[in-house]
């Protein structure tokens, strides 16, 4: 860690892409928190996937309003990776702290496309976890995530998909939390 103390924000969002010092530089860029963003949302752009993917798991932690948009828009990148972090990031409230997630009017729809036609099935999995968070609001959300769970070609992903639905789970675990 000591060898990144000076070394510029670019310069260790770079390093993520480099499997000999990436845990360094991620842990290194969460410890500068906020300072960071302008170069982790830079880093959404670089030409390594790595890189990409890293920056979608720091804005996990680190989100803020202006990042949003980018990190929606990160469920579409060619890489699957980048697609999984960043539908991981834009569906966890555990690590945004007081940061509000997103609503449906912004991440919903690029949750449902990828839910019933994402190629890769843990990018369909994690769709899964997003959409889910609308399934008592979001009729279309409870609808996708039905079809998923009963015609999904991956057993994880309609295992995913059933915690989500009315029965499931997740989604009685919440209804009682609700109830309260």
């Amino acid at each position: 860690m000591l060898g990144f103390v000076s070394t510029d924000n670019e310069a260790l969002v770079s390093c993520l892409g480099d499997p000999q010092r990436t845990v360094a530089a991620y842990r290194e860029l969460l410890r500068r928190g906020q300072d960071v963003l302008g170069s982790v949302r830079a880093g959404l752009s670089h030409e390594n996937a790595a890189v990409r993917e890293g920056c979608c798991r720091l804005l996990d932690h680190l989100v803020d309003t202006e990042s949003m948009d980018q990190l929606v828009a990160m469920a579409d990148d060619p890489d699957a990776r980048v697609r999984t972090a960043a539908f991981h990031a834009l569906a966890c409230d555990r690590c945004k702290g007081d940061t509000c997630a997103p609503g449906a009017d912004r991440v919903l729809e690029p949750g449902l496309r990828h839910l019933a036609d994402d190629p890769d099935p843990g990018v369909r999995a994690m769709a899964a976890e997003l959409v889910g968070r609308f399934a008592r609001t979001e009729p279309r959300a409870v609808a996708a995530l039905r079809a998923s769970h009963d015609r999904d070609p991956s057993p994880a992903v309609r295992k995913k998909a059933g915690w989500y639905i009315p029965g499931g789970a997740i989604y009685e675990r919440a209804a009682a939390r609700t109830a309260r």
